[in-house]
């Protein structure tokens, strides 16, 4: 019994030992490709933000599936900003759980003032132009109050909502309830508001009442005219009259160039130079 006692809890052990290394290869492997999430270049975090920042962007990387980048730059060697998050993606391949894999990004320039938001795979679906549209907007606020832990923490945040099927799956005490409120109100008022008020503008009406003012004139000054009775046929003798030649001269050739329009719907997003599409939103703060 002694000895069938000890066989057992050999064997115990010996399962409990394959299955913790078969655990911490999945552990691994879900990191293995994205190390690190912040990426604080004009230093405008402390150590003990950035550490909270990038616990939080593992937390909600793993909740969402995708890589939740912050990049502050003092700078961009003279590109674009959009540019720069380009060639950022196709030079560093980042990613979830792979190379060029799911991923979010936010950057923003001190030099310029310029905030850009991207999103790559899955982010490009889920969090699509006027979605970052949204997202910057809402933290805009807080970046040009210099809040920037404030700022980055709200963008992984909200991201994330948007990431997942159901928010109530993601393990923490982030209100996440007003969220899609105020981006479907953020959505109406940056379109049907935004056309509305160009109806209403004084230009656009003064413009319309001038041109049918001027309408109403030609039909009146036409009408008031009488109705024409002569023409070609009048003063013609059918009898005599004859066709004796009869040619057509060409006088020119007018060619009309016209530029194909590009599909550029959402404005913000695009391809990098390496062939990655992703959404993206930029402005200033």
């Amino acid at each position: 019994m002694k000895n069938l006692l000890i066989k057992y809890s050999s064997l115990l052990l010996i399962a409990l030992a394959i299955l913790s290394v078969f655990s911490g290869i999945t552990v691994n492997a879900v990191s293995e490709n994205q190390k690190q999430f912040i990426f604080d270049h004009a230093k405008l975090l402390t150590d003990t933000e950035r550490t909270e920042l990038e616990s939080l962007a593992a937390e909600l990387g793993e909740e969402t599936e995708t890589a939740l980048l912050v990049l502050t730059l003092d700078g961009t060697d003279g590109k674009d900003i959009e540019q720069y998050v380009d060639d950022y993606y196709d030079e560093e391949a980042p990613g979830y759980d792979q190379p060029f894999g799911n991923t979010a990004i936010l950057a923003i320039d001190m030099e310029q003032r310029d905030i850009y938001l991207a999103g790559f795979k899955k982010a490009e679906d889920y969090l699509d132009n006027s979605t970052l549209d949204y997202i910057r907007e809402e933290i805009t606020p807080a970046l040009s109050d210099g809040e920037y832990f404030e700022a980055f923490s709200a963008f992984m945040h909200e991201s994330a909502y948007y990431l997942v099927e159901d928010s109530s799956n993601l393990e923490n005490d982030y209100d996440y309830s007003g969220i899609a409120d105020s981006r479907n109100e953020y959505i109406e008022e940056n379109t049907s508001s935004g056309m509305s008020a160009f109806f209403t503008n004084w230009l656009f009406q003064s413009i319309v009442s001038v041109v049918l003012a001027g309408i109403v004139v030609s039909i009146m000054v036409f009408q008031s005219g009488g109705r024409v009775t002569v023409n070609g046929n009048t003063y013609m003798d059918k009898r005599n009259s004859k066709i004796i030649n009869r040619h057509d001269r060409f006088i020119r050739k007018t060619v009309t160039k016209q530029r194909k329009p590009q599909n550029n719907s959402g404005g913000g997003g695009g391809i990098t130079g390496g062939g990655h599409s992703h959404s993206g939103s930029r402005g200033k703060f």
